[in-house]
């Protein structure tokens, strides 16, 4: 029997083609590097170059050294903030956001390590450890050892942990930068940015924010995005001005009015994406982008894939072995592709060889039997 609902009901490939739009996926789009970093409310950044792979899908004529120009320029970072993992945001959204989620991550991550603090004023905590990075950058070895000898009972990891979640600290340059990367070293927010407003993102906006460059969506979807929780109250409040629509399953999805919302048999090019691109891990359900008979194939254990998207929905890994004196890319779906897939997934492989190969190596490009 049908689910009746006063409210449009959205299908998944409805959802995956507002959501890939909204994402820049659909067609590449002429941003400026530190624009598309903004609207997309960053990009996320566990590993070095997932940033740079997260642009070259998206933008016209991305190149790396813009975004590394960026980051030594300091219009944009990387900063542990959403879900308490590392992203590039732009330098507002460096602190705002992170101050956002802050209150969030300290009650979590604290309440976690809390055994290995017994003893710890973690007041002076943080008078210590911002006094030490802004004398310099730091690394998290020194750091720990800088507090181990104020707290020599304490738990490293533990003091660690506190430091990071008390303190908005960035990776300095040139961690990050596009072939010169180093070891993560960290300074405050305060030393490392000139002139950005030390204040919490507004709520209400960053909801629209995340509507536009993430939905429709949901309030849990919201959520598991951010980290945060009790968002619902947000959520009403903007409910006037907001589209509501459903899901499949009845779930309420909030949308900005003039989002784009592209019919579902609009053309999706291939696509390949880094691991831990934030299109796929920034919905509770998941199944907009990601099958649900192919969530498990993209991890194991704690490390996710790359991964490549065809008619908009992941259908595959690829890997990429750079030796010195050629490069090979290696296509491996999960079903086999058609004549046209496959010469479409090679196009898209080549292009992203050329923009983010190394120059004047010689290339390879692989498919895989599925």
């Amino acid at each position: 029997m049908a689910l009746k609902t006063p409210h449009p009901v959205l299908g998944p490939r409805a959802l995956n083609r507002a959501t890939l739009d909204r994402q820049l996926l659909l067609r590449p789009a002429a941003l400026g590097v530190e624009e598309a970093v903004g609207h997309l409310v960053g990009l996320q950044a566990q590993n070095t170059k997932p940033p740079y792979y997260a642009l070259a899908a998206r933008l016209d004529g991305f190149r790396p050294e813009q975004l590394s120009a960026l980051m030594e320029s300091r219009a944009v970072a990387r900063i542990v903030s959403l879900r308490s993992t590392v992203h590039t945001h732009t330098a507002r959204d460096a602190v705002g956001l992170r101050r956002l989620v802050q209150a969030g991550a300290i009650d979590r991550e604290l309440r976690m390590f809390r055994k290995g603090l017994d003893g710890v004023d973690l007041d002076r905590l943080t008078a210590l450890a911002t006094a030490y990075v802004e004398e310099r950058p730091r690394t998290p070895k020194e750091l720990r050892e800088h507090l181990l000898r104020e707290w020599p009972d304490a738990d490293p990891q533990a003091l660690t942990i506190a430091a990071r979640c008390l303190l908005l600290m960035v990776q300095v340059t040139p961690r990050g930068l596009w072939g010169r990367s180093g070891q993560v070293a960290l300074t405050t927010v305060r030393a490392w940015f000139d002139g950005v407003e030390d204040r919490a993102a507004d709520l209400d906006e960053t909801v629209r924010r995340y509507l536009g460059a993430f939905g429709p969506a949901s309030v849990k979807d919201m959520q598991i995005w951010c980290g945060l929780t009790r968002l619902r109250p947000a959520f009403e409040r903007l409910r006037p001005e907001l589209l509501v629509f459903r899901d499949e399953q009845g779930t309420e999805l909030f949308d900005l009015p003039d989002a784009p919302r592209p019919d579902e048999d609009t053309p999706a090019p291939p696509r390949f994406l880094p691991e831990f691109d934030n299109l796929l891990l920034s919905h509770a359900d998941r199944t907009r982008v990601v099958p649900a008979a192919y969530r498990s194939r993209t991890w194991t254990g704690n490390q996710a894939h790359r991964v490549f998207l065809l008619d908009g929905f992941l259908a595959g890994l690829w890997r990429l072995d750079e030796a010195k004196d050629r490069t090979t890319l290696t296509i491996e779906p999960f079903t086999r592709p058609t004549r046209a897939q496959s010469a479409a997934l090679t196009a898209e492989a080549e292009r992203t060889l050329r923009l983010l190969g190394p120059a004047g190596v010689p290339y390879d490009i692989v498919h895989a039997d599925a």
